[in-house]
């Protein structure tokens, strides 16, 4: 028997990064957070503490916030796609390069009715997602998005649903319907307005999930990411993670009190689970595009 040293990776985790642009009075703010991965030949590092070929974690937190400085912010797909080529380029022992970035919403605050120049709120928990992928000449970009959290008050059923002698859920014909959205879309290319594609998107995301009338929520899932797919051509696939989050009607009736669809308590666990993919039968290969990214999606 042999043992040896298998795939491996290593890199800085979670490095935050706010940037100020100040070129005008009315100012921007981007608040990110950046993972980088380098992948190569690091096995003497492995096997013998050998660090010769490492470039120090501390080196690439460093770099992201130089590069900040240097070259801008832009969309985090360009940030990424420039942090993963300076490493690429570090040296030999680098032959690949995963960079992940997680961008996190502010909005200004408004005051009598106008966004304040330097003043924001932050948003809620969803958070607008990139993983860049190098290796050798090769690269790809996934985008999406997590936890968007959506709700429509009817318009969902669920029926027709396999039975045996455990089951007890009642069928329905009118329920709430949430669901906090992960998704994530692998790109065709890399020269892209990444900031149009993800804005119009995130749009198609949310008015597929608010005009289809829900039969399951694997029904909802399948045809948010066909729409992606019908109106964006520089999309390839479409991974979708969607937990059921269950809204039960209370019973009133010990109060002598009906319950015509108003009141409901919001479970917190456990909650179904629906995952899939959705993509063009003609879609390049993913190659490592979605490798040692997180999940099912």
């Amino acid at each position: 028997m042999a043992i040896v040293l298998g795939p491996n990776q290593y890199g800085k985790a979670e490095v935050r990064l706010v940037h100020v642009d100040r070129s005008s009075p009315r100012h921007r703010i981007t608040d990110l957070t950046v993972t980088t991965q380098l992948r190569g030949d690091f096995a003497a590092t492995h096997l013998t503490g050998d660090n010769t070929a490492v470039l120090p974690t501390d080196t690439q937190k460093n770099t992201v916030y130089a590069m900040a400085r240097e070259h801008g912010v832009g969309q985090p797909e360009e940030l990424a796609l420039r942090l993963g080529r300076h490493f690429l380029a570090s040296g030999p022992q680098v032959t690949g390069a995963r960079v992940a970035v997680d961008a996190h919403p502010w909005a200004r605050i408004d005051v009598a009715g106008k966004g304040h120049d330097h003043a924001f709120q932050r948003g809620g928990g969803e958070r607008r997602t990139t993983v860049v992928t190098l290796d050798g000449d090769r690269c790809w970009v996934v985008s999406g998005l997590a936890d968007l959290v959506v709700l429509k008050s009817t318009g969902s059923e669920f029926s027709g649903f396999a039975r045996d002698r455990y089951t007890t859920l009642a069928e329905t014909t009118d329920r709430i319907l949430a669901t906090a959205v992960t998704a994530r879309w692998r790109y065709v290319g890399t020269q892209l307005d990444y900031e149009r594609l993800f804005a119009t998107i995130r749009t198609t995301l949310l008015e597929t999930f608010a005009d289809l009338h829900s039969l399951a929520l694997q029904q909802t899932l399948y045809a948010m990411g066909e729409a992606v797919l019908q109106t964006h051509q520089d999309v390839a696939e479409v991974r979708l993670s969607m937990p059921n989050r269950h809204h039960f009607l209370v019973d009133l009736a010990p109060f002598g009190l009906d319950n015509p669809g108003a009141v409901f308590y919001a479970a917190d666990r456990p909650y179904g689970l629906i995952e899939g993919t959705v993509l063009r039968d003609d879609a390049p290969e993913a190659g490592r595009a979605w490798e040692s990214v997180p999940g099912f999606c």
